[in-house]
């Protein structure tokens, strides 16, 4: 778009945002999950990036005065099996929604070319989506990203300009679709050891990345963070935590997780606890302390 053109037709000031059915949460990210952009959640695995992907494909079906995009969705995952039973116990906690399994899509990825593939063919299912769905595509997710170059390709300057061509492939097709269709593109990421570098290369608003009691970074490198628009990273830590009755002081581990922004160009750099619950994920504040101690997974 030249400025002439932009002087004709600005750009609209405020982006449609889908929920993520929580309103913490939503609070944190100014609202939820940007359309016409690529959003990208990076966690080691068992934080609750997949969790909170299932939420979206529902919390996209609800009407846009609470938040929802009245949307169907569809859902992209190279990790097997599908976690159908998960989904369906989040659906059943969401008695607003009428029969909500019917409007989300699953498909399975088995490569980066089948994934380039799929989405150059996309288009006229998100201008007719099927008649079993009553609402048009508005929400994909991938899960995840990474499995879908994890060993497909090989330390050497060939495959590593491969992988490049498809990033850049991969991510111009999503933000393309994104912005001619409205829609919120979701994809996961996995992390890896991050090991000492003289460098002091930063990616976004953190040095470094912690989970676990672990130094993280996410996987697929440099080349894949200029593809996103934005990254969310999620941590887990063990903490100690004493319970005193009485004349006996018991001992026991509890697991914090953790959002953070690393990078956003709506959002400054922040974090904010939240806890797994049968219900769905929900973020957590001093209010809520009961609510974690009796309801987390």
């Amino acid at each position: 778009m030249n400025p002439a053109a932009l002087l004709q037709h600005p750009l609209p000031t405020r982006t449609t945002k889908c929920t993520t059915g929580c309103p913490i949460l939503d609070s944190f990210l100014h609202g939820g999950i940007p359309c016409n952009s690529i959003t990208e959640i990076v966690a080691e695995s068992g934080c609750g990036k997949t969790q909170i992907s299932l939420q979206l494909l529902l919390s996209a079906q609800l009407p846009t005065s609470l938040g929802g995009l009245s949307a169907s969705s569809l859902y992209l995952h190279s990790e097997f099996p599908f976690p159908f039973r998960r989904l369906r116990q989040l659906a059943l906690s969401n008695p607003t929604l009428q029969n909500p399994l019917d409007n989300i899509l699953i498909h399975p990825l088995h490569s980066a070319d089948h994934l380039l593939d799929l989405l150059s063919r996309l288009d006229p299912l998100l201008v007719h989506p099927p008649p079993q769905t009553r609402f048009p595509i508005k929400l994909i997710v991938i899960d995840s990203i990474a499995a879908l170059f994890r060993s497909e390709f090989d330390n050497n300057p060939s495959d590593l300009k491969r992988r490049s061509g498809l990033f850049f492939k991969i991510s111009s097709k999503l933000k393309a679709q994104a912005m001619r269709f409205g829609l919120a593109v979701v994809v996961t990421n996995q992390v890896t050891d991050s090991v000492d570098s003289s460098d002091g290369l930063r990616i976004g608003n953190s040095w470094f990345l912690y989970s676990s009691g672990r130094r993280v970074c996410a996987a697929l490198g440099l080349s894949w963070a200029n593809c996103v628009n934005t990254r969310l990273f999620l941590s887990r830590d063990e903490e100690n935590v004493k319970d005193d009755d009485g004349d006996i002081v018991n001992t026991r581990t509890r697991t914090r997780r953790f959002i953070s922004v690393v990078f956003a160009p709506h959002l400054p750099h922040s974090s904010c606890e939240f806890f797994i619950a049968k219900e769905g994920v929900l973020g957590f504040d001093s209010c809520n302390d009961f609510h974690l101690e009796n309801r987390e997974l």
